[in-house]
């Protein structure tokens, strides 16, 4: 077998060219923008928030409505978001010396998104106001072993905002209102590689060298079928954004809102970990299963990674009426420029195996709400909301990260004046998505198998938030 003759550097080299099925495609995706940024607005759908002003979380919808707080206010939220994501297959195919696996389970699982607002009125024509929340998000996780294990098992995304803001009351009508965002993010990935298949390739590539006799190959690849490399990629980073929004009170019972949020420049820094297998016994193949995997591992190997990431710029045009005592009536447009993601590159800092770049081509997405509101008396509130919230995910490149596709949303709430400066909201909202096909294969069918079939999601969302005013 010509033992004396393997050279780690050589085999390594042979096989630097293996597609390694990271799955860090598409780690960001439609709606992993956050919208549950207040309970209040929940209840409508979000219908109306760049013009309603109802409590402090303005500071995040729109800065300007930060003049309808006559005194000191805070405001607490929390929303538990819970969605269902299940894979049913029609089609797939394995990877190179592998089994095809299951469909995964239920990739969704039970999330928590708090928050945090301050308005202090200053004078009567400014105000100051603080925010602290996450307006990205993401965590799907996939069974161990299913079909996509090579594109994808955990993905976790999160981010924390502090936005402080001013506004400033030009006229009786009219405010402008700006702030400065603070944003950290932090990135999970996981996957597997297909370390049988880069072995395969290894032992082909060291026997079209002479390092090998070729007749040693097809029993090697045989006993070396079912590995897995487990991968994980960590990274994060900070960034700062800016935003500003105007309010137009066009009569005292309707105004106007419109509100601009800029997107914000990660450069995301982080790690590759690669838990290579240990091999099975190989009797009179293990010098060549010594030398192969010893290439393999120089290859698939641990060091530093980065990414440049540009999270969207967010426009929302909002109307907000009081159509008489006991009724008021809202609706929002809002654009995202999804575009700004083009692609999800990670970059080696060390040595190793280059990793993939994945094509995102997300496109510019639009979302629409309508709401209503009932004041039945004094203490009780009550709403609702219907908004089309459109995916920026195009067919051919939607992938398990989050396998999204455009959605409706349904919301109620209720909100329950306690005290006279204390208010409690709740509100819930039922999402469903349209089915998303997908036929997708991370760059090669050999190494990372064809994910085919239809991904199918729904969410739920409870939120809950005290208001209290000094």
């Amino acid at each position: 077998m010509h033992s004396n003759q393997f050279h780690r550097t050589r085999v390594a080299a042979a096989i630097a060219g293996v597609v390694l099925a990271l799955g860090a495609g598409q780690a960001f995706g439609a709606a992993f923008a956050l919208q549950e940024q207040s309970v209040s607005g929940l209840g409508n759908a979000y219908a109306g928030g760049a013009a309603a002003a109802e409590d402090a979380s303005t500071v995040w919808s729109n800065p300007a409505g930060m003049s309808k707080i006559t005194s000191p206010q805070v405001v607490m939220g929390l929303n538990i978001i819970t969605p269902n994501i299940k894979f049913s297959d029609s089609g797939s195919v394995h990877a190179f010396n592998q089994p095809l696996g299951g469909n995964g389970g239920d990739a969704g699982s039970t999330n928590y998104v708090p928050n945090l607002y301050l308005v202090v009125p200053i004078n009567q024509q400014f105000a100051f106001g603080l925010g602290i929340g996450a307006p990205f998000g993401l965590v799907t996780e996939w069974d161990n072993g299913w079909i996509g294990r090579y594109q994808a098992i955990k993905s976790d995304v999160k981010t924390m905002n502090v936005n402080p803001a001013i506004s400033w009351k030009i006229v009786p009508e009219f405010t402008v209102g700006v702030g400065a965002d603070y944003q950290q993010i932090k990135a999970t990935f996981t996957s597997n590689a297909n370390y049988s298949a880069a072995l395969a390739q290894g032992a082909a590539a060291a026997a079209a060298g002479g390092l090998i006799p070729p007749s040693s190959v097809a029993p090697f690849v045989g006993a070396t079928a079912g590995l897995d490399s487990n991968v994980n990629i960590n990274g994060d980073d900070s960034a700062w954004g800016w935003d500003i929004g105007a309010l137009w009170d066009i009569t005292p019972n309707t105004r106007v809102g419109a509100h601009y949020r800029s997107s914000l420049k990660y450069n995301v820094g982080g790690t590759v970990t690669f838990n290579n297998p240990t091999l099975p016994p190989l009797g009179a193949l293990a010098p060549i299963g010594a030398a192969v995997s010893a290439g393999v591992n120089a290859q698939l190997t641990n060091g530093g990674v980065t990414a440049a990431i540009e999270l969207p710029a967010i426009s929302n045009v909002s109307i907000f009426s009081r159509i008489n005592p006991q009724w008021e009536v809202m609706a929002d447009v809002q654009w995202t420029q999804w575009s700004s993601i083009q692609e999800l590159a990670f970059v080696r800092t060390g040595p190793g195996a280059p990793l993939p770049a994945t094509p995102e081509n997300f496109k510019d997405a639009w979302r629409f709400s309508l709401g209503a509101s009932y004041i039945m008396n004094n203490q009780w509130k009550f709403r609702g909301g219907l908004a089309y919230d459109q995916t920026p995910v195009q067919d051919a490149e939607r992938t398990p990260r989050l396998p999204d596709n455009s959605r409706t949303w349904l919301s109620l709430g209720a909100q329950y004046a306690m005290m006279p400066n204390l208010k409690l909201d709740g509100g819930f909202t039922y999402i469903w998505a349209s089915d998303a096909s997908t036929n997708q294969n991370a760059g090669s069918t050999t190494a990372n198998g064809l994910i085919a079939g239809t991904y199918k999601a729904s969410v739920t969302i409870f939120g809950v938030s005290a208001t209290y005013s000094f």
